[in-house]
């Protein structure tokens, strides 16, 4: 049986472990974390994304976990509704999903639970691969495996090796905050409010909780700790970030005071953004596949960061499909092999994801240098445009991410 080795346990990781299990492979996945997802924050899986967990037989799963987002839209720091959407256009647009919300802890149990025993090896840092010959070596051991999967987050080091002329990940100008907040009412609409410079978001949860996300146009610096990723796994002082968000937001409409106010310090997690400004030029390099924010860190703009690495999990193994099945590989000397050559395997995972992803990351990093707006004429413009295009034209803001979410899983 052929072996791939998955470098990093998050979603897009143990959406790749999923799926390449369910192909035939032997799959081991090394994390260098002591346990998985340790603090919990909120996430949105768009009607793309949930499609390709279909896939894997996690979809459904994931539904019943989650709330269906309603009507929403965007506001003002004052509560003036600029543009709204309702679950109905989404759904009908999108094949009858709409972006449904949930726990980050809550998906990955549903993936870890479509794992068998053992495979997922905590605890466990990579400390150097070889591209040629797909040889992981780890503290007291080695591993040779037939396909290696890096999916070590926006600060990769396996990216790092494959191109290590790439520039590298840029701080996108905002820092941020994740809070999951007890509710005894829950507020029926998810929104995202702007001001100036700041943004804060609102996604009601299921049993009760509502999931807030804040940021803030500042220099870097803030999250106080240097190796935290894309997603925001740093911590620190929470009463002092929370006393912070109370300070930038607690004048915001409501119910953004109320939320604060009902929220724990232990709860909220503050992290610097950071993205990749510049594609890669490729997505693979011998027999390593870069996935999720090891290849396309994107700043959390459209909520595609989760989403698109979901999409690359189910597209890499379709591309290396089954280990009996597999594409030929001209650098084996014409003996069945499970990377393929140029023109199947891991060439064309790159072919089919790479294009994709980086319109989507510049995309993502547009709205947020539209986000980050303070001075006053630039954000009542860019306020009176929205709200001009919206009433105008609904229809057409509606479609917007109709390329995005439309996305739909190669077929076998």
């Amino acid at each position: 049986m052929a072996h791939a080795v998955v470098i990093g346990a998050g979603i897009g990781g143990l959406t790749a472990a999923v799926a390449l299990r369910r192909r035939g492979w032997e799959v081991t996945v090394f994390e260098r974390a002591a346990s998985l997802e340790p603090v919990g924050s909120g996430l949105g899986i768009a009607a793309n994304a949930l499609r390709a967990l279909d896939t894997i037989g996690a979809g459904d799963d994931v539904r019943a976990l989650s709330a269906v987002q309603g009507s929403g839209g965007f506001r003002r720091s004052d509560g003036r509704w600029l543009l709204r959407t309702t679950v109905e256009a989404t759904a009908a647009r999108n094949g009858g999903d709409s972006l449904v919300l949930l726990r980050r802890s809550d998906l990955v149990d549903v993936l870890f639970s479509r794992l068998e025993a053992g495979t997922v090896r905590l605890g466990t840092p990579v400390l150097r691969v070889d591209p040629d010959n797909g040889l992981v070596v780890l503290a007291r051991e080695q591993v040779t495996a037939d396909l290696v999967v890096a999916a070590d987050g926006i600060h990769s080091p396996v990216r790092s090796t494959l191109f290590p002329g790439h520039p590298g990940p840029r701080y996108a100008g905002v820092t941020s905050w994740r809070l999951l907040v007890p509710a005894d009412h829950v507020p029926g609409r998810a929104h995202e409010s702007w001001g100036h410079g700041r943004v804060f978001g609102v996604m009601p949860l299921a049993a009760g909780r509502v999931y807030c996300y804040a940021t803030d146009t500042v220099p870097a610096g803030g999250d106080r700790r240097a190796d935290g990723d894309a997603s925001g796994d740093a911590n620190g002082d929470g009463g002092d970030q929370l006393a912070e968000l109370r300070r930038l937001f607690g004048d915001w409409h409501s119910p953004i005071p109320e939320l604060l106010a009902a929220a724990s310090p232990r709860d909220v997690l503050r992290n610097d953004v950071y993205h990749l400004a510049t594609p890669l030029p490729a997505m693979h390099r011998g027999r390593i596949a870069l996935l999720g924010d090891a290849a396309h860190a994107m700043t959390p703009n459209m909520g595609q960061g989760a989403c698109q690495a979901i999409e690359d999990a189910v597209v890499l193994a379709h591309a290396m499909g089954s280990p009996g099945h597999a594409v030929p590989d001209g650098s084996r000397g014409g003996r069945e092999g499970t990377l393929g050559g140029e023109n199947g395997g891991l060439a064309a995972y790159t072919a089919a994801r790479l294009e994709r992803t980086s319109k989507i990351m510049a995309r993502s990093a547009t709205i947020c240098r539209v986000s980050r707006m303070r001075n006053p004429l630039a954000v009542r413009l860019r306020d009176t445009a929205l709200a001009v295009g919206w009433r105008l034209a609904p229809s057409r803001v509606n479609g917007a991410m109709d390329e995005v979410l439309g996305w739909t899983p190669p077929a076998d």
